[in-house]
């Protein structure tokens, strides 16, 4: 039962170690990318990586977290809307926004046998000032 109870308490802080770097990862990539890449955002947040298939993104592998899919993730682009197009501008940051990565709901299945429970995660969730990356940011209500 010792055993049992090691091996399951370690497959739990992995997972909450997991779900907290995955939503860094998601956030450190929504800020470097334009604000209609969500989906590339998710894949990497679920998967770590992506891969461009003619401006699309496709997995690259299993996900890296145990029933983890995209209705946990949040995405959640907040900015100065300069060119009132409706949007932040939060393409290639220009340090006028915030980009917010949350993953809600997520359970956790213990696997002990004869004893199967869940428990739910907390909410794990990464802001990041919007940033150019060595990027010239576009023209914002006058000359760059």
């Amino acid at each position: 039962m010792i055993l049992i109870s090691i091996i399951e308490f370690s497959r739990l802080l992995y997972t909450h170690n997991a779900l907290t770097d995955a939503a860094r990862r998601g956030a450190r990539y929504a800020v470097l990318h334009k604000q209609n890449a969500q989906d590339c955002v998710r894949n990497v947040v679920i998967y770590g990586s992506y891969i461009d298939e003619n401006n699309g993104c496709a997995p690259t592998g299993p996900p890296l977290i145990n029933a983890i899919d995209t209705a946990t993730i949040n995405i959640t682009h907040r900015g100065a809307d300069t060119d009132n197009d409706g949007l932040a501008d939060t393409n290639y940051g220009t340090n006028l926004g915030t980009v917010t990565v949350s993953i809600e709901n997520y359970r956790f299945n213990f696997l002990i046998p004869y004893f199967r429970v869940q428990l739910d995660m907390p909410h794990y969730t990464t802001t990041l000032p919007a940033e150019s990356a060595g990027e010239e940011p576009a023209d914002i209500g006058g000359t760059p």
